[in-house]
């Protein structure tokens, strides 16, 4: 189906990328010479995404005054400097600034490298992958293996269905939740008012069978500390030569 909205989770303290995060906030730490935001918010354009809301809090200026220069997607600023909402309550909140229809929700900070030239990208191939009548969620998931900067948790299981169901020791096709979902609107019905995380959006797509998961082509990354940007630099190298 066609998906042209998006909602990027970007009001995070990044607390752990300290100093560097004393003064820049996360979203816009370079990688290899790029904004990890605009890793994300270049994803969604590539997809067709034409309207996109970013929420702010730390340093929140400096979003704003960065988002105001993109000119694909429209960004949309969803303000968080009074307080912060967690990433259940800071997607309800931004949700309100978008029509009611499926939509992207991505993390700023997390991001994938070498797709296959002439090959539909992992959003597109989300968004077809996408059933409303069958999913709450459509979930970009990753093998450990094709991932860099991550601590080796691993977050969900695969089943030979598409469902994914919680990682128990011995479940088989083990993966990683890539930071990039297709959401239903109609999920976050009735979600608690004010701060929440989405892990409790999950489990409840879990319990009706509507989890389902679609492994992502590439190599993710994430960069949680500042000795994880030279291996995120040295990924971003690697895979992003001509014909990856």
């Amino acid at each position: 189906m066609k998906i042209d909205t998006a909602m990027v989770l970007a009001a995070g303290l990044g607390t752990r990328l300290r100093p560097i995060t004393d003064t820049t906030p996360k979203p816009l730490v370079p990688i290899a010479g790029k904004p990890m935001i605009d890793y994300v918010l270049d994803a969604l354009a590539e997809a067709g995404v034409e309207e996109a809301v970013v929420n702010v809090h730390h340093l929140a200026d400096q979003m704003e005054a960065h988002l105001a220069r993109r000119k694909k997607p429209n960004v949309l600023v969803s303000d968080e400097r009074d307080k912060l909402m967690d990433s259940g309550g800071g997607l309800v909140k931004g949700m309100a600034l978008l029509p009611r229809k499926p939509l992207y929700v991505m993390n700023a900070d997390l991001f994938w490298v070498g797709e296959r030239d002439g090959e539909a990208s992992n959003l597109s191939r989300l968004a077809g992958f996408f059933e409303p009548e069958r999913m709450d969620i459509a979930m970009l998931v990753v093998r450990n293996e094709d991932t860099t900067g991550h601590n080796g948790k691993l977050d969900f299981s695969l089943g030979e269905d598409g469902r994914l169901t919680r990682y128990k020791d011995g479940l088989p096709n083990p993966v990683v939740y890539a930071g990039a979902f297709v959401l239903a609107p109609k999920l976050l019905d009735g979600a608690p008012e004010g701060p929440f995380g989405l892990n409790a959006s999950f489990d409840k797509a879990i319990a009706a069978g509507r989890l389902h998961g679609l492994m992502l082509s590439g190599h993710w990354i994430t960069v949680g500390t500042p000795d994880a940007i030279a291996p995120a630099e040295a990924a971003v190298a690697r895979f992003s030569t001509p014909g990856r």
